[in-house]
């Protein structure tokens, strides 16, 4: 496997991508100029990012709802710490919506007194390691190393992401310093009309029925992989890497029963066990569970 050293960019205990990353942006971040109407879709990798950035252009943008006008979703919610085009952030109009994988200490820390809005999508992290290993063996690296290879890098943090446990943790723990709403991926995946009527509520948008059937019918995982402005297909053509896979593969529910050997299963179980007793978020690990 790839040398995660390779890719990976430490900046204070965190892991980043080291492709479109500005590192004068980042390490001047903690000084970023929050709005009190800004919108922050905060994820772990490979957590439904790229569904949320879907999912609130069609709730902001009626031309993107209506498909009058060829809007890409990564330039309509841009990921603060990876945009790599020429952008002043501060000419963007309100609201202002951003995608960040940052961890809650690397977080501008005007958003504990402007209070934005921040959605917080996780996923049970079984599917997080699975897509996650496909995404770095077709899209990233092509990477010639196994799943269990990964499996380790994954549980070690050396990943972009760093170590999924403190990810979520630290933002759960800080919780009361944000204006924090936390939406799980499989509850969205089980129920796309509630989980958008939810954000709605909490984002303070109102809109038709018609406009809610409009979002829930674009924000469906296959629509969605179809659709040239959100399915980042372009932007991995921009990097100038040979790929042979797509950036979003499969969005299911349980798939890690497909990759996870009953001795992997078992180890995931118990640092699980152990790193997120009396977490209190709930987790869904199969399409079947309630």
């Amino acid at each position: 496997m790839e040398d995660p050293e390779s890719i990976l960019f430490k900046f204070k205990g965190y892991y980043f991508y080291k492709l479109r990353l500005n590192i004068d942006f980042l390490e001047n971040l903690e000084d970023f100029e929050i709005r009190e109407d800004d919108v922050f879709i905060i994820t772990y990798p490979k957590s439904g990012t790229i569904w949320f950035q879907q999912i609130l252009s069609l709730i902001y943008f009626e031309e993107h709802r209506k498909r009058t006008a060829n809007l890409n979703t990564v330039d309509q919610v841009p990921f603060l710490e990876y945009y790599s085009k020429k952008i002043d952030f501060a000419e963007r109009p309100s609201p202002r919506l951003f995608s960040t994988h940052l961890p809650y200490y690397l977080f501008p820390s005007g958003a504990k007194n402007k209070k934005p809005k921040i959605i917080y999508v996780y996923r049970n992290p079984k599917d997080v390691v699975c897509s996650y290993y496909y995404f770095f063996k077709n899209v990233i690296l092509k990477i010639t190393g196994s799943f269990e290879e990964f499996f380790e890098q994954f549980l070690e943090g050396k990943v972009v992401g760093s170590l999924w446990f403190d990810h979520i943790k630290g933002w759960y723990e800080q919780k009361s310093h944000f204006n924090i709403q936390f939406m799980m991926y499989e509850e969205i995946k089980k129920d796309l009309r509630g989980s958008i009527l939810k954000v709605c509520k909490f984002l303070g948008k109102e809109l038709s029925d018609e406009d809610i059937d409009s979002v829930v019918a674009q924000a469906m995982f296959e629509n969605m992989k179809s659709d040239p402005r959100a399915n980042y297909d372009i932007i991995m053509q921009s990097d100038g890497v040979p790929k042979k896979g797509h950036f979003l593969r499969k969005g299911t529910i349980g798939d890690w029963k497909n990759h996870m050997t009953v001795e992997q299963n078992e180890r995931f179980d118990k640092i699980f066990q152990r790193e997120m007793k009396d977490f209190p978020l709930k987790f869904i690990w199969d399409m079947n569970d309630e």
